[in-house]
């Protein structure tokens, strides 16, 4: 009785330890394009400053989006009257003993439908946690992946 015991607290304390382990280090990067979308042909872009970003994350979009060479501009009052794609963005912060960045999804848009022509997304659990830069970086790299 005593060793059955024993081994029904061993196997609880396995499956306590890789429940905690495997759901902390969960992270998940990935984009969607849509079909009609050749995103070679975006070539000029401009990043709408969510209401909500206290960290610059609109910058760090921008200079991704730059560095896969895009023209983009971040400044409302200097809108380009013609551009390719407006790119909206998502940030979902949490709290770990200090606030990090969970989850980031970017989206670029048909700039007079506002439909969406690519998406990426990048989900990181504290464990694994990124900066907004690291994060903006992997979702746009999502999303430009394919692109040759």
């Amino acid at each position: 009785m005593k060793e059955t015991m024993k081994k029904i607290f061993n196997l609880c304390v396995i499956i306590l330890v890789s429940t905690i382990f495997f759901t902390g280090c969960a992270n998940r990067i990935g984009a969607t394009i849509d079909p009609s979308t050749k995103l070679s042909n975006l070539k000029t872009m401009i990043v709408k400053v969510s209401a909500t970003d206290n960290t610059n994350t609109h910058m760090f979009i921008a200079d991704s989006l730059r560095a896969k060479g895009v023209t983009v501009s971040t400044d409302a009052k200097a809108v380009p009257t013609n551009y390719d794609a407006l790119v909206t963005y998502i940030e979902n912060w949490k709290w770990d003993m200090s606030m990090y960045l969970l989850e980031l999804t970017v989206t670029s848009r048909d700039p007079k439908t506002e439909k969406p022509l690519a998406m990426g997304n990048a989900y990181h659990t504290s464990l694994t946690r990124r900066s907004p830069k690291e994060m903006s970086i992997e979702v746009v790299d999502a999303i430009y992946k394919d692109v040759k």
